[in-house]
């Protein structure tokens, strides 16, 4: 019989459960979307070092997906909250006809139960389907053939799916229960009834706080922006957080009692058509909303700045690949080790290592009995150098003390890298570069990593001199030029010296590198290569007594950088997406609260004489406005926060932000305008309800 009912009532109330359903769908199919990442490979041909590089993100996003089912579950539980209210009205009628909770428990048991079924099949289903197209973009992101495509589904991700909702759906029956047997006949009854009561706030009071609060929010933005290389302890990036997220509180708070004041006093607008009602609604919301408000500005905040970080590493890695590592190897070993005896010994080196660190990358594959030259059909050898009279000390010249008291982290007593001219020359055209020509008075500085750039460049402007293996040398140009030496996925470099070739002193020789290109393009011909070099050291004697040269491919960091970038991607999506979620559902289900209660409100528009299309225009502007409000602050937040992202990026490079912001907004228009047209809907109908 309580079962039957129960199904009774959720075919009644469907348009009821609708943000509840597109909620619990969504949420699972996600959930499941990204669990079953891992059961793509199987589609894929992928070398073993990739597969390992996926199994690396199942695991992280195992444990990301217990951090979501918490979001989830609190949602659900929320959103069950607000269907008890919902029928508040009904159940005292139960309880009237002589009904006990116990059974009322039971019904919504029942009906908890059928709902979560439904979701959970419907989830699955749709989640099923997604994956599939997932396989793409797996499968474009680690650059795979899909030679084997087929239909695939995850067992493993549905029976976590299943497990974990489960959990949830346990906690939101016990949750039910526990408000069913506190509820009270008469507020059953009355509940539909009863408002907030609007509290006029001292509008000078409010003017105060909201000031203090911009004052707070702007040295907060400052911090993260301005002095962005001055955040090295966590304890420095925390505060300005606690700082902007309090004055976020308090903006709301105080706008809560200044909009109503603000619109009251400008006659015209307040008293024209139904923006009185509209304006009063909408403060009687903010008021009992602050907190929320505030939580849902900043889980969007997260939203935005997360989505637009995780897809700007992408697609700025996956472009730095072909720009950062634009041959094939770069294979490079220590020269004259003594010279840094303890340096050398303190990681880990031996003292035959240290003594036998003579040799050049070539002599060095040839002890091992490798040619390594056999395998290039175009190679350079170039060197490096490196003296203790020249760190950067003595670059900085007399701008040392105001870098250093700005920028006390830097070590600025490790040695310069040297270049001569004809060597890094060399590298540029094999990199297709740009190539740059120096007297030999003259000296300049070739790097790309951003920050240190502008440190470098304050000096280089003020034309400061070097001193270096007895000439004195001044700068060619007022700034740093772009270019780079080390094969990477990230813009590393934070500066080589370059100088005249006859000015160079040769037991100053700290680096060789021998660069070059494989006779070869074929992958797996590529992958047999360097799997020989990296077999060098298995079993052979030589190894205690010399070094192998370490080696940076192009083949290892494109692998490297897939696994990566697919990994920062697959993360900040799958939590972007849910904290987007969530904050829509929350606001749409407070709006319908909100409209569930005010529903005598509306009848007595109706009753006056109010045209339903004016009603329709006051609810639209009324739930645009709630939904608006937390949207336009967080994106205020969030221009700072992408200020500070493109700091911590500036690595990887930033010059795909802007599609990803794009991508961002996109998502957002789809899911929280979705959330935002349903939300309308709903409400549009309880309040048209004549019972």
């Amino acid at each position: 019989m309580l079962c039957k009912l129960s199904l009774k009532n959720i075919k009644k109330s469907i348009k009821d459960y609708t943000i509840y359903f597109f909620t619990l769908i969504l949420g699972v199919a996600i959930f499941y979307v990204f669990n079953a990442l891992d059961s793509q490979t199987v589609m894929m041909d992928v070398s073993s070092s990739t597969i390992e590089l996926i199994d690396l993100m199942m695991t992280m996003l195992s444990g990301v997906s217990v951090f979501v089912s918490f979001i989830l579950g609190f949602l659900i539980i929320y959103a069950s909250r607000f269907l008890i209210k919902r029928r508040n009205k009904e159940f005292g009628i139960y309880l009237t006809l002589g009904m006990s909770k116990r059974k009322i428990s039971l019904i919504l048991f029942f009906e908890t139960l059928f709902i979560g079924l439904i979701s959970l099949l419907v989830g699955l289903g749709f989640g099923v389907l997604l994956s599939q197209v997932m396989s793409l973009v797996v499968a474009n992101m680690f650059e795979a053939n899909l030679t084997k495509f087929a239909f695939v589904f995850s067992s493993s991700a549905c029976i976590k799916t299943i497990i974990y909702f489960s959990i949830m759906y346990l906690f939101v029956m016990i949750f039910n229960t526990i408000s069913i047997s506190k509820c009270k006949l008469i507020d059953l009854l009355n509940g539909s009834k009863t408002s907030e009561k609007i509290k006029l706030k001292s509008p000078y009071l409010c003017i105060i706080i909201f000031i203090i609060s911009c004052i707070v929010l702007g040295r907060a933005y400052y911090l993260v922006t301005h002095d962005f290389l001055t955040l090295q302890e966590v304890k420095d990036i925390i505060k300005p957080i606690i700082m902007g997220a309090a004055a976020t509180f308090f903006i709301f708070w105080s706008l809560s009692g200044l909009i109503l004041r603000i619109a009251m006093s400008i006659k015209k607008f307040y008293y024209k058509g139904l923006n009185s009602f509209t304006l009063r609604e909408f403060s009687s919301k903010i008021n009992t909303t602050v907190f929320g408000a505030t939580i849902i500005c900043l889980m969007l905040f997260i939203t935005i700045c997360l989505l637009s970080a995780c897809l700007t590493i992408k697609n700025s890695m996956n472009k730095n690949i072909k720009e950062l590592a634009p041959v094939d190897a770069d294979f490079s070993l220590v020269i004259n080790m003594e010279r840094y005896y303890d340096d050398f010994r303190g990681m880990g080196f031996n003292d035959s290592q240290i003594k036998n660190s003579h040799y050049t990358v070539k002599e060095m594959f040839e002890l091992f009995d490798f040619d390594i030259l056999s395998y290039f059909k175009n190679y350079i050898d170039i060197n490096l150098y490196t003296t203790p009279d020249l760190t950067m000390n003595h670059t900085l010249g007399s701008k040392l003390e105001m870098i250093r008291t700005k920028f006390p982290f830097l070590d600025y007593d490790d040695p310069e890298a040297i270049m001569k001219i004809s060597d890094y020359n060399k590298v540029a055209k094999l990199y297709g570069n740009k190539e740059y020509s120096l007297n030999s008075d003259e000296y300049m500085i070739v790097a790309d990593f951003k920050s240190m750039v502008d440190i470098r460049n304050i000096a280089l402007k003020n034309k400061e001199t070097i001193n270096l293996f007895s000439h004195t040398l001044k700068p060619k140009y007022t700034s740093c030029q772009d270019g780079f030496l080390e094969m990477s996925s990230q813009h590393i470099n934070t500066g080589i010296i370059l100088v005249s070739d006859n000015i160079v002193d040769e037991k100053y020789l700290y680096e060789n590198h021998l660069i070059g290109n494989y006779k070869t393009t074929n992958k797996k011909e590529i992958m047999k290569i360097e799997n020989k070099i990296n077999q060098l050291d298995d079993n052979n004697p030589k190894i205690n007594e010399y070094l192998l040269p370490s080696g940076s491919t192009k083949l290892a960091i494109s692998e490297a950088t897939t696994g990566l970038s697919a990994m920062v991607t697959f993360i900040g999506l799958y939590l972007g997406i849910i904290f987007l979620i969530s904050s829509a559902a929350i606001l749409g289900l407070k709006e319908l609260s909100e409209s569930s209660d005010n529903k005598e409100r509306y009848k007595m528009l109706r009753k006056i004489g109010t045209a339903e299309k004016e009603i329709n225009k006051a609810l639209f502007r009324q739930i645009a406005i709630f939904f608006t409000l937390p949207l336009l602050l967080a994106i205020i937040h969030s221009i700072f926060g992408i200020m500070f992202a493109v700091k911590v990026l500036e690595v990887f490079g930033n010059e795909q932000l802007l599609p990803s912001i794009i991508t961002t907004a996109i998502f957002i228009v789809i899911i929280y305008g979705g959330y935002f047209l349903i939300t309308y809907s709903c409400s549009k109908r309880i309040i048209k309800e004549r019972y």
